[in-house]
């Protein structure tokens, strides 16, 4: 049998790690900057950019899509190429891959501190991007399926069917999420709304966790693991029925993020049963993955890839038992827009997603380098900083969510709520807040510590770009199973149609799920007095979206006796028509805002953005004086109410050509109720005269950006009447 001589691109798979410690240190100090904001709310005061609503999507993204998504580009372009005894089928495709990811990080760690946002959660980049995820995507999916044609290897192994479910999913799952009606450069709207929006949005939410941080880190699982370990892959038949149950009950699992909300109870009782049952093929991998190290625990105490590895498998079976935990209705109405999602989510993040990077870089650098780890002393002490920080980390972070949950819910002997101040919650956790802060810094340093022994190792290595490799060519077989040939053995060797049976594994949820949620206009119940928002209430919610607001607040009061008592009527369906995102949120660092509208005065509203501590004291939110003084830009809202007429709000075209007329008159009004504040009064006329004074340009109240978002606070859950509670009730 002939063998063949070729090389294997290391090159990319150094370039990828690079960027994976490189975007993986950018990521973690954002998102420890974000946890010293709930200590020291001023610490960036008066930074638009910098303030915490526009961080927080820059910290997830840059965490998910730049440390973890480079971490997995390398860790496949790697194994692929040795499973499958070939070179990536295009060196082109592969730097494209490699680059355009990169840009697109650059592009996001720009406009989302910019404030270009959808506020769709882990899909907060505008449709630019979008396009230019799909693009880049096709480009890794292409270079994929190109190299698996030209392999040298019959059988495809287990890690590569969940690196084509990966991108076969993910691919599904970005396009639908991510349809869209642009109004600018970087501004569109969502083509679902309300409770459309939010059952397409956590369809897509929860299965990116599913498939960008959970199959493909399955498949480096079961390449590296056995590397490490110098052992087979504990079950080939539990790989079998991990692989194949997980990628079909996971895409059903999204609505557990939205249970009690105004989602349809189908929808939600869908959700519940597939995340429950989520919880076998789960642990079966987690299994499949420990015990692959059996005769191999004694390497575990001494080499700590293996530490690593351990870890991250074990804080993966730690995070998908209590995902669905966390699905049951009866704990869900205790954790959801707590501090023990904060918990749960960073557990996974920085246990199975970060433990797995960590470990997988410590395994492939002296092998690109041809020498060995410059200090394991080193890797050893990043295991036990890391570990440490996600235990300091996560435990104050349960314990918050438990003390707000039950201080949310206490009532008083005579039915009035315990503790009906939110923020004597938010004081009560403050420490929580200190140890979260304290356990992020020691697993960055750990990274700090990782970034110099990886250097130095490079640094004391040699650099071998294309390596020499040789396998025999593949030889033609028959398409047809020969006899004794199990059916899953047949079907490893037939790419396209393992390709095309889990798409069709993952298709079949979604479909379930979204389709009749977009046809059946009886799960969206049209209530009467529901009108569309007013151009300026419209700016407003953009200015709402833009600084993201939804980030702390919620805009959903579940039909619970204590949420009833403390934010007014439970949210209604039909209430969300005409909201274009969906904005319920899914964390209340501060109150529901839902029922906010006529809650408070205009000037309560202006005083409270300016200096939240005026009005609240104690409150640990930002101010944010940009808005009370910058000039509202007006110049697209003909077209954005144009774009939401196409989406089916009832805007007329008389509307569209009076919009400027119609913000300058409600803005006006607005502009009246503050002077009913005398401490208001003076500081105006004080700034008006001095601009007259000095020649400088002066903007009226009712042109600010300040007005538009009053307007859309004040607007808030002020629809809904009595007579349209009963009508909802009898429907």
């Amino acid at each position: 049998m002939e063998v063949q001589q070729f090389y294997y691109d290391n090159k990319i798979v150094k370039k990828f790690i690079i960027a994976t410690m490189f975007w993986g240190i950018i990521g973690m100090s954002v998102g420890l900057l974000l946890a010293f904001m709930f200590i020291f709310p001023g610490i960036t005061e008066g930074i638009s950019w910098l303030s915490f609503g526009r961080l927080r999507p820059l910290h997830t993204n840059a965490v998910i899509f730049a440390f973890v998504g480079n971490a997995l580009f390398a860790g496949i372009y790697y194994s692929t190429q040795r499973l499958l005894k070939a070179r990536m089928w295009s060196d082109a495709l592969s730097n494209i891959n490699f680059w355009g990811w990169q840009l697109i990080i650059v592009g996001a760690a720009i406009t989302l501190p910019l404030g270009f946002t959808s506020s769709k959660e882990y899909a907060e980049l505008e449709w630019p991007f979008d396009i230019a995820i799909a693009i880049i995507w096709v480009a890794f999916g292409a270079n994929l399926i190109g190299t698996m044609i030209k392999r040298r290897q019959r059988h495809l192994y287990v890690a590569i069917w969940f690196y084509l479910a990966t991108f076969v999913t993910v691919a599904v799952l970005h396009i639908v999420n991510n349809v869209e009606i642009p109004v600018s450069a970087f501004k569109s709207y969502s083509f679902y709304s309300g409770v459309q929006d939010a059952l397409v949005q956590w369809w897509y939410g929860h299965n990116a966790v599913a498939f960008f941080l959970t199959t493909p880190f399955l498949g480096l699982m079961y390449y590296f693991v056995p590397k490490a370990a110098n052992r087979p892959v504990y079950s080939y038949r539990l790989s079998i029925i991990h692989f194949w149950s997980l990628i079909f009950i996971y895409i059903w699992a999204g609505p557990h993020h939205l249970l009690y909300t105004s989602l349809p109870d189908w929808a939600q009782n869908l959700g519940v049963a597939f995340s429950v049952m989520l919880l076998f093929p789960s642990w079966g991998g987690m299994i499949n993955g420990l015990l692959t190290l059996r005769g191999a625990w004694d390497k575990v105490r001494v080499d700590p890839v293996l530490k690593f590895m351990v870890v991250a498998i074990t804080g993966y079976g730690m995070a998908t038992f209590e995902g669905p935990m966390l699905s049951l209705k009866n704990v869900n109405a205790i954790a959801h827009f707590s501090d023990w999602i904060i918990a749960h989510v960073h557990v996974g993040a920085l246990a199975w997603n970060g433990f797995m990077t960590f470990g997988m870089v410590y395994w492939l650098v002296p092998r690109l380098f041809k020498t060995k780890l410059w200090s394991v002393k080193l890797a050893n002490t990043h295991f036990w900083m890391g570990t440490l920080g996600i235990i300091i980390y996560a435990l104050p972070m349960y314990v918050a969510g438990f003390v707000q949950a039950s201080m949310w819910k206490q009532f008083n002997p005579d039915g009035t709520l315990t503790y009906g101040n939110f923020l004597e919650t938010v004081s009560e956790i403050i420490p929580m807040y200190w140890m979260r802060a304290i356990g992020g810094s020691l697993y960055i340093l750990g990274a700090f510590v990782m970034l110099y022994n990886i250097v130095r190792t490079a640094r004391q290595g040699s650099s071998v770009e294309d390596e020499l490799a040789e396998a025999a060519a593949l030889q033609p077989v028959t398409r047809k199973r020969t006899v004794g040939e199990a059916y899953h053995s047949w079907l490893e060797r037939r790419p396209v149609k393992l390709t095309i049976f889990a798409t069709i594994a993952i298709l079949i949820g979604g479909m379930v799920q979204i389709i009749p949620s977009l046809i059946v206009d009886e799960y969206v119940p049209v209530i009467s007095s529901v009108k569309p928002y007013t151009p300026l209430e419209l700016e407003g919610r953009d200015i709402y979206i833009r600084e993201g607001c939804v980030s702390c607040h919620s805009q959903m009061v579940r039909p619970f006796r204590s949420e009833v008592e403390r934010y007014g009527e439970y949210s209604k369906a039909g209430e969300y028509r005409y909201d274009f995102p969906f904005l319920w949120g899914s964390k209340r660092t501060g109150p529901d805002l839902h029922r906010v509208g006529q809650k408070y005065s205009d000037n309560w509203h202006l005083n409270h953005m300016y200096d939240p501590q005026s009005t609240s004291s104690g409150s640990i939110m930002p101010s944010y004086p940009w808005i009370v003084q910058d000039e509202l830009d007006k110049s697209d809202i003909e077209n954005k109410m144009r774009v939401m007429q196409t989406l089916g709000v009832p805007y007329t075209d008389e509307e569209i050509e009076n919009a400027q007329a119609l913000m300058t008159q409600q803005g006006t009004q607005i502009e009246k109720n503050l002077y009913n504040d005398p401490d208001f009064v003076s500081s105006y006329e004080a700034d008006k005269k001095y601009a007259e004074e000095n020649g400088l340009e002066f903007t009226e109240m009712r042109d600010r950006e300040i007005v538009a978002l009053i307007a859309y606070l004040q607007r808030l859950g002020t629809d809904i009447k009595a007579e349209d509670l009963k009508q909802v009730s009898t429907n």
